[in-house]
């Protein structure tokens, strides 16, 4: 070793803005996003690019003139630009991604279409690190800190940064309380490091094995008609007419392809031959024959329906009730198929296809009794929690109840077969038999994932939703059956290739053999499943803990992996029963912040949940110091917008015992939508590098007043430095939240400058200082919007900072809250009353001028007011301007602006001025997606020559609101 704690990279540099580019190119398609995304869905999966990244900068030694000449043959040490570079090759980043964005940005501003991808190089992920590379990598990781240094994860979900840092040979450990998680971590990470591609054909030669004999059973319950084959059979959820007692489809519409020149739509009969039917029929109808006002129409909006016999409303209560009694039954009413010549078409229910459905129904009730009795068939009853509210609302009360007849048929058969199938493998290949089962037995999480009464059809791209496009269980009026016997199986089985084998491929290259050379690279991966509490790792032991933990009340894991954990514990617990020792998922010991766990305290519910997350992260973070190297880093990558999560972070971190050194924050999310009207969400994960804090030892008391200062200037600092990087809005708030906590850290215990009821001294809480943060931050936004560092008034300012910092309409009422504060201590209730917001289910949204109008009776109120004399907010003044252009035209705002002198106001002209630079200025076929930018720019245009009018960008039309975000894509 070199010194008795090397400093490493992370704590000099991180190269944000090229991470933040090239993990949104890892996430640009959902087709192109790394294979572990493939092999079995996990949540808010990490960008491997960031991963790998923070992983190995946190290793790497800050370049040192000293390490240059100890490696005097090595120009990657040469100089600490080469030394930057050569960690940007390291994570396979082969070329300048700045540049090629601003190229790309270039390109598509004037409508040319660049040659390639406009990069000159595959995404990051993608590119193989050479064995020279590695060699000389593990090289200066031995000379620092005399061995490899371990890198362990405690909570590391869907495994990006094990699988990352195991890449580049380094030893690694990654843990999960959940077994699903840990599985996952088994099947993408240490099975794949052990043994790379040399696993596959085994795969192959079994699964194909499983899926002959899966189908074999199943196929007399799948008819195929002439040669097709199905891509869906599409279902409606049903209650009986409480008036007639007939079934009553609930569609919410009855397209099937809206596609121009296409479109096919169900027609629903009711009755035939002046017979009316208790059960309606289908037909398919398609091109000019579609009725589009019709196919707009269904039985179902909003919870309640209408019944199509009397055309009467069905009460949603009355809905629910029947489904919560088990009376909602499922009803066939198309099935989506590919005809023997390769078209796709679409055709309604058979005779065969009803009799199959009835047939699978008996065959489930025969095999029940003896697949209960081997444990095939999950018995678990769905627990009240956040995310199962809506399902058992409509009566999913067992986890089976997720699942037609016929679906359950299918998943118990591949469980029994699959049960089967073990003793045989076992018996072929010994003890290298349960990798290759432990790959096959994941097969069934995607069939899970796919085919269940919470599987949609999409209509606009033309294929099945998975059951998690969304974070959550929403139930689905209508949903979509895959192909059971020939299909869900086989394309199962392909899918674990694809992704086994992407993942293993991508292993096997970085570090392969060269010339000369017949070595493999060694990796060494250790899987476990307990609490990151509770780990079972020496004191000391690792070197780099890099983690990604649950982000607060982001998302529910444990409830969500439920609808997988009672299946894969009839499956992945025989190879692996420690990970499925509970009847269901560990919720008591998750580290989330989840009030349902806390229901029965009423009121007092979020505020145990919000203490509940700390105490356990604490624990967390104090058990990370305890198997920390005195010498060792941690780092935190921590995503949220809400100031609560923050928080509770903060004093996790602090009460375990660590300082915050540094923190960069990384635009990990997809490009996808960013620019629409409603988002604003956080982009950018923030890094936070912490070390174990030692003890001061002066003895003296730190309150927050002596380091206001030092707090003010740190996010100041940080601020100014990230939106160089291209950070802004939410994020750019959240970029100084680690600089803050960090002058925290350095001076703990630090307490608040207000005593508690008592009078006694109290610990200060994080968002005391991170308020400071932001009134730092409202005041240089406003300083860069407006020109000029003078404040206007407090609604103005909110309304120009609000548009600059969320881009968006509305946004989180949270979020609203803290920033009315930090503007000029204002709270959300006044910004109602001002007409200036409306709140409503957790959210606020900025009005209109329109909605801002004030009735004559309500003169002298802010608002929009066009007989007003005088105002007293600049914000009511332009929004009246604004107002008048729009109802009367500019001639008309034009003689409002001379009445009030506005042509030559600096205060009105500095507004617009903020607005034009806030609002976003975007269009889509021609038309403002904000309105308001639209009449700024027309009114700037005629009469206020000295406001600098951004240019506009032309976007594409907005994607489908129901498509599949790139984020959940498995």
């Amino acid at each position: 070793m070199t010194t008795s704690r090397p400093r490493v990279l992370i704590e000099d540099w991180l190269p944000v803005a090229e991470l933040g580019i090239e993990s949104r190119r890892e996430r640009g398609a959902a087709s192109a996003l790394p294979p572990l995304s493939f092999l079995h869905i996990w949540w808010a999966r990490r960008p491997l690019v960031a991963s790998a990244a923070v992983a190995l900068a946190g290793v790497m030694p800050a370049w040192t003139e000293e390490l240059a000449e100890s490696f005097p043959e090595a120009p990657e040490v040469r100089t600490e630009s080469a030394y930057r570079a050569w960690l940007l090759r390291l994570v396979g980043i082969l070329g300048d991604p700045v540049k090629g964005r601003r190229m790309i940005d270039a390109a598509n501003a004037a409508g040319v279409k660049l040659q390639g991808n406009g990069y000159g190089y595959r995404q990051a992920f993608r590119n193989a690190v050479s064995r020279s590379d590695i060699d000389l990598l593990h090289t200066v990781l031995r000379r620092t800190w005399g061995e490899l240094p371990t890198v362990a994860d405690p909570t590391a979900g869907g495994g990006s940064i094990p699988w990352a840092a195991s890449r580049l040979g380094l030893p690694v450990v990654a843990n999960d309380l959940n077994g699903v998680a840990a599985s996952v971590l088994k099947a993408g990470v240490e099975i794949p490091a052990k043994r790379g591609l040399d696993l596959l054909p085994d795969i192959e030669k079994w699964g194909g094995v499983l899926v002959k004999r899966v189908e074999k059973r199943l196929k007399e319950f799948f008819p195929l008609d002439g040669g097709e084959s199905v891509i869906a059979y599409i279902w409606a959820n049903a209650v009986s007419c409480p008036r007639t007692g007939r079934t009553v489809p609930l569609l919410t519409d009855k397209w099937l392809r809206k596609t121009g020149g296409k479109e096919v739509a169900v027609r629903v009969v009711t009755s035939v031959d002046g017979i009316e039917l208790q059960e309606p029929r289908f037909e398919i109808v398609e091109g000019r024959a579609v009725d589009a006002s019709d196919a707009d129409r269904g039985y179902v909006s909003r919870g309640k329906g209408v019944s199509p016999y009397d055309g009467l409303v069905i009460d949603g209560d009355y809905i629910k009730a029947q489904a919560s009694a088990g009376a909602m039954s499922q009803i066939l009413y198309a099935v989506a198929v590919r005809t023997a010549s390769g078209q796709r078409t679409f055709r309604a229910p058979s005779a065969a296809d009803l009799d199959a459905v009835e047939k699978a129904a008996s065959a489930l009730s025969e095999h029940n009794a003896s697949w209960l009795a081997a444990d095939v068939l999950p018995t678990e009853d769905v627990g009240e929690g956040l995310k199962t509210g809506e399902p058992l609302r409509y009566g999913m009360r067992r986890w089976r109840d997720f699942f037609t007849a016929r679906q359950a048929l299918v998943h118990g058969t591949f469980g029994e077969e699959f049960a089967a199938l073990v003793p045989e493998v076992r018996e072929a290949l010994g003890g290298e038999a349960d990798d290759v089962l432990f790959e096959l037995a994941l097969m069934q999480g995607k069939a899970l994932n796919w085919n269940s009464r919470l599987s949609s059809w999409d209509v606009s791209r033309q294929k099945m939703r998975s059951v998690f496009d969304t974070h959550n269980f929403a139930f689905k009026w209508t949903f979509a059956e895959f192909e059971g016997a020939t299909a869900l199986y086989s394309w199962s089985l392909n899918q674990l290739m694809d992704a086994y084998g992407g993942i293993a491929r991508l292993l096997d290259e970085t570090g392969a053999a060269e010339l000369g050379r017949a070595d493999r690279l060694e990796r060494h991966v250790t899987v476990t499943q307990g609490s990151a509490a509770s780990l079972t790792l020496e004191d000391g032991s690792v070197t780099h803990i890099c983690m990604d933990p649950p982000y607060y009340d982001n998302v529910m894991y444990a409830e969500l992996a439920d609808y997988f954990y009672v299946w894969e514990k009839r499956t992945l617990g025989r190879l692996v029963p420690g990970y499925f020792q509970d009847d269901l998922t560990d919720k008591d010991n998750e580290a989330v912040a989840n009030p349902a766990r806390f229901e029965m305290m009423g009121k007092r519910k979020k505020a145990l949940a919000d203490l509940d997350y700390e105490t356990k992260m604490t624990s967390i973070f104090s058990e990370s110091r305890r198997i920390l190297a005195d010498d060792g880093v941690l780092s935190v990558m921590f995503t949220h917008k809400r100031a609560e999560a923050w928080d509770t972070l903060g004093m996790g971190l602090l009460q375990a015992g660590f300082t915050i050194e540094t923190s960069w924050p990384v635009n990990t999310e997809s490009e996808v939508s960013l620019h629409q009207a409603n988002m604003n969400s956080a982009a950018s994960t923030i890094m936070l590098v912490c070390r174990k804090r030692a003890d001061r030892g002066d003895g003296r008391k730190v309150y927050l007043d002596d380091i206001e200062h030092d707090i003010r200037r740190a996010a100041r600092a940080a601020a100014t430095r990230f939106q160089h990087d291209g950070i802004d809005g939410v994020d750019l708030l959240l970029s100084t939240y680690g600089p803050t906590l960090s002058v925290i850290s350095q001076n703990w215990p630090v307490y608040s400058s207000t005593p508690d009821a008592d009078g006694r001294d109290q610990l200060l809480r994080p968002e005391d200082a991170l308020a400071l943060a932001r009134e730092e931050i409202v005041d240089l936004r406003r300083s860069r919007l407006v020109g000029q560092a003078a404040k206007v008034d407090g609604l103005t300012d909110f309304v120009l900072l609000a548009w600059d910092t969320f881009g968006a309409r509305e946004f989180p009422f949270d979020t609203a809250r803290l920033l009315a504060l930090a503007v000029g201590g204002l709270d959300v209730d006044e910004l109602e009353r001002a007409k200036i917001v409306s709140k409503a289910s957790g959210k606020v949204k900025l009005l209109t001028p329109k909605e801002r109008l004030r009735r004559e009776a309500d003169s002298g109120l802010p608002g929009v007011t066009p007989e007003a004399s005088s105002f007293e907010c600049v914000i009511d003044a332009v929004d009246t301007a604004l107002y008048i252009a729009e109802v009367d035209g500019q001639q008309a705002a034009k003689r409002f602006l001379d009445r009030h002198g506005y042509t030559s106001d600096a205060g009105f002209i500095s507004t617009l001025q903020g607005l034009a630079n806030a609002i976003p200025r975007t269009k889509v076929k021609g038309a403002w997606v904000v309105p308001e930018a639209g009449f700024i720019d027309t009114l700037c245009t005629l009469y206020f020559d000295d406001v600098v009018l951004p240019g506009a960008e032309e976007m594409a039309a907005p994607t489908d609101p129901n498509e599949k975000t790139l984020f959940d894509v498995e």
